[in-house]
């Protein structure tokens, strides 16, 4: 499943990297970015409500697939020019983390 694909199915809002076709191997979730850093699997879904340049930063690092910003949490906008800067997809949900989780998760492995 691709970012993009995740995204229309979704109703995820696409922020950044809207043609962004990279596949989508998991999903995970943290707001502690040195532990994303470390142990967020590359080619997932990373869902959290930072949307500042440091997520942006640690997005890269990780090599996630995509930043899914739950709760509908804004992208600030040096993030923004980051993720863009990056190639950085950035998707935003209305829902909760947990739910934005189950939902892609859910996708992934129907």
């Amino acid at each position: 499943m691709t970012v993009r694909e995740t995204a229309d199915i979704l109703h995820f809002e696409i922020l950044t990297g809207g043609g962004a076709l990279d596949p989508i191997q998991s999903v995970s979730s943290c707001a502690l970015l040195s532990f994303v850093m470390g142990r967020a699997p590359a080619d997932s879904a990373w869902a959290t409500v930072m949307g500042n340049v440091n997520a942006m930063a640690v997005a890269v690092l990780a090599d996630v697939a995509c930043v899914v910003l739950a709760e509908g949490a804004a992208l600030d906008d040096d993030a923004r020019a980051k993720a863009e800067q990056n190639d950085i997809a950035v998707l935003r949900s209305s829902d909760p983390v947990f739910e934005t989780c189950l939902a892609i998760y859910t996708l992934l492995n129907r």
